[in-house]
């Protein structure tokens, strides 16, 4: 794949991957890709990301069935992050929020407050 090539990944032989919503560009989540995950998402349409703490693949949603059907990819000038436009089922964050960013921190950084709503409950979710 070409756009392999343009991409640099870092020591870790990892590229963050920006997550935002097809619909209202809200930012849904960000995440890790190597190469193969990167070939992995562009070969099945579905967003698809290497667990630094796992170490393993994982396909957005394959747990939750909250998946994320990719609908743009694009790249950053120096190709060292991507943003993918997805159509988000259900909620991105595992959290139960649509998107991981549902924080809103004051102007002063003291305070923080919840400026998202909850989509699903992740204890039903994640209980198995």
């Amino acid at each position: 794949m070409q756009i392999l090539d343009q991409l640099k990944f870092d020591s870790n032989g990892l590229i963050p991957a920006i997550i935002q919503d097809n619909e209202n560009n809200e930012v849904l989540m960000v995440g890790y890709m190597n190469r193969e995950a990167v070939q992995k998402t562009l070969a099945s349409g579905r967003v698809c990301f290497w667990s630094r703490s796992r170490q393993k693949f994982w396909f957005k949603g394959e747990t939750s069935g909250h998946t994320q059907t990719v609908r743009s990819v694009a790249f950053d000038c120096d190709g060292d992050a991507l943003l993918f436009k997805v159509e988000q089922k259900g909620g991105a964050c595992l959290e139960g929020y649509r998107s991981c960013f549902f924080r809103e921190v004051s102007p002063n950084g003291n305070s923080t407050r919840i400026v998202g709503k909850k989509v699903f409950d992740p204890n039903e979710v994640y209980s198995a």
